[in-house]
């Protein structure tokens, strides 16, 4: 079950809300966009449309610009989709909230927050307390701009390393945010630090708006479920810890962000580590001069090249496509590269990009797929065959013939495995201009998602553009903005091609079809194809691009790799089978499972 807009969902929203609109092409217009209401003045210049196509639905107005798909329209003002649906969509949400009402701020919470110079009023207006048969645990409450509880942190005031034990966890089920969305007012200015007491320690001077990210600087994970909300302020000031020099947050944030971004100057660091620190030793009047004292994050284009960093390419972030011969000729799929994959149509090109996807889930890299030849639930199903592998498949036996199947067990565990990992592009909801919105998806998805890979199957149906003289030009400005993204953002982007028609034999960089740019635009270029001298179970893959090292197979030779028709999968050792996470516990992650929240 999953949901397919239909035009009479628009209409009878549009009747729900009570909305004056008029249709216009594709589009059905409103007079007042129902998040702004026509902005300060209230003005019917019909700015809000829903695209009756596909659901798609925008605010043109400059200081609203809301736009997203009709299930989200639904979810903000509670229209109901059919009870079918939402039974469906409310299975599948797997954070609710905490119950809680006010919390009442233990002594021991104040007392020990005062030791840190944070007076008992932040205290109480944050809500901290502490375990009713743990006084020595505080306990951070995170509630969102509504106070809707969602989050809650714990942190032991008298650890100790190597006692045993961990300094801080998180209740399970909790869906991570922002600490203190609750107790920000207004959209001018946010500050991101990096622990709870910093963003404590800011508020206590007299800052508004001071944030904490709910588990440290690489964690990221609250940026989907704040994305909008982080999204309506003007300005970003980053105070994150202080450390070898560099501030923490401020990296991951420049690439997530496009507004206006500012740290906190290194010098009104005062030597110090963090915010808490800075008050404790030099007081309240620090803070506030380091916050508006923030620099802005410079953007340039040219640099001094003895600033460049001198790095050892070959120790440079990369995900591995676990084929090692593959991985020894050119030494993964480093970040900022895009690598072409080819191959002739049935060889098998597909089934080998979800391989590779298949090894970067299993280390733990964010993927993003573009498929514009297979349905999304039939790519999921070949990515879960391959996760599963062999063993885990139930072989069926029937009149009409032999069938594969997982059992729901199994692809619940794969499912939560990779729920937060794994993305795939809705074709659904496709733009007029796919192009463009292609583009403009992925780029946000980096950004939104943390994506490290982004899978595009193929770069005809990415274009789906007509036959004509422009075809070229469009293929080679397609290609070259994916490059630019690739470095810009620092992910891998593999974009899978056909060869040229009629190509016999091993094929070379300059037989993928279309333009002679796409070859010269891209890092790798890996071909995929099915020998006539070898067995239908058996492929060759041969590297005739390799930009970073120089390093390709050896002419009329490749790596040659084995293909189950069974579990999808292709390895390099015929009797290879490996085993994916989803079937080992390697979360890592410290929850509280029997633990009472304190304030239910």
């Amino acid at each position: 079950m999953y949901y397919e807009f239909k035009q009479e969902d628009a209409y009878r929203f549009a009747n729900e809300q009570h909305a004056r609109t008029r249709q216009k092409g594709d589009e059905l217009e409103f007079a007042l966009c129902p998040y702004c209401n026509g902005g300060k003045h209230g003005k019917d210049d019909f700015t809000f449309s829903i695209n009756l196509n596909t659901g798609q639905f925008n605010c043109f107005r400059s200081s609203c610009s809301r736009e997203g798909n009709f299930f989200a329209l639904s979810r903000d003002f509670n229209f109901s989709l059919g009870e079918d649906v939402e039974r469906y969509y409310n299975n599948r949400n797997i954070y609710k909230p905490f119950k809680s009402q006010e919390i009442k701020s233990k002594d021991e919470a104040v007392q020990y927050l005062k030791g840190r110079g944070i007076g008992e009023r932040i205290t109480k207006l944050y809500e901290i307390t502490v375990q009713e048969n743990h006084k020595n645990v505080l306990v951070f409450p995170f509630k969102d701009e509504k106070g809707t509880l969602w989050f809650v942190k714990y942190r032991n005031t008298q650890f100790k390393q190597g006692d045993g034990g961990n300094k801080e966890w998180c209740q399970k089920g909790g869906k991570p945010i922002l600490f203190g969305m609750k107790q920000c007012e207004g959209f001018d200015r946010l500050i991101i630090t990096e622990g709870q007491i910093d963003s404590l320690s800011l508020a206590d001077a007299g800052i508004k708006n001071a944030v904490s990210v709910p588990t440290g600087a690489k964690g990221f994970t609250w940026v989907p479920h704040c994305w909008d909300w982080l999204c309506k302020f003007k300005e970003l000031i980053v105070f994150g810890d202080c450390e070898n020099g560099k501030i923490t947050l401020l990296e991951d944030l420049k690439k997530r962000f496009k507004g206006i971004i500012r740290a906190v100057r290194i010098g009104d660091y005062k030597g110090c580590k963090d915010a808490n620190e800075i008050l404790r030793k030099y007081g309240k009047q620090a803070l506030v001069n380091a916050v508006n004292n923030a620099e802005d994050v410079p953007v340039s284009c040219i640099k001094k090249l003895a600033d460049v960093k001198s790095v050892d390419i070959y120790s440079m972030p990369k995900i591995l496509t676990g084929i090692k011969s593959l991985d020894h000729i050119i030494g993964g799929l480093y970040y900022g590269q895009i690598i072409l994959l080819s191959g002739k149509r049935g060889d098998g090109k597909s089934t080998l990009m979800s391989q590779i996807e298949a090894e970067a889930l299993e280390q733990n890299q964010k993927v993003l797929t573009y498929s514009g030849e297979l349905n999304d639930y039939y790519f999921k199903r070949w990515l879960d065959f391959q996760l599963a592998g062999k063993r885990n498949i139930s072989k069926n036996e029937k009149p009409e013939g032999i069938t594969y199947t997982l059992t729901k067990s199994v692809t619940d565990r794969i499912n939560d495995w990779y729920r937060d990992k794994a993305y795939i592009y809705d074709n659904n909801v496709i733009e007029d201009d796919e192009i463009e919105n292609l583009l403009k998806v992925v780029e946000t998805a980096i950004m939104r998602y943390g994506i490290n890979l982004v899978c595009i199957d193929n770069l005809m149906t990415a274009l789906e553009i007509d036959m004509g003289a422009d075809l070229y030009r469009a293929q080679s400005k397609f290609v070259g903005k994916l490059s630019r993204m690739a470095k810009q953002y620092e992910v891998v982007v593999l974009l899978v091609a056909h060869p040229r028609k009629n190509t016999a034999g091993q094929l070379s960089a300059d037989d993928i079809s279309g333009s002679a740019d796409i070859a010269n635009k891209v890092d790798v270029v890996v071909n995929y194809l099915r020998d006539d001298e070898l067995p239908d179970t058996e492929r060759m893959l041969t590297v005739t691009k390799n930009r970073l090292t120089g390093k390709l197979t050896k002419k009329d030779e490749g790596i040659r790799l084995y293909y189950d028709e069974v579990s999808k999968r292709i390895s390099e050792g015929q009797d290879e089978y490996k085993v994916y996470g989803w079937e080992g516990d390697k979360d890592g992650f410290m929850s509280v499972t029997d633990e009472e929240i304190p304030f239910e």
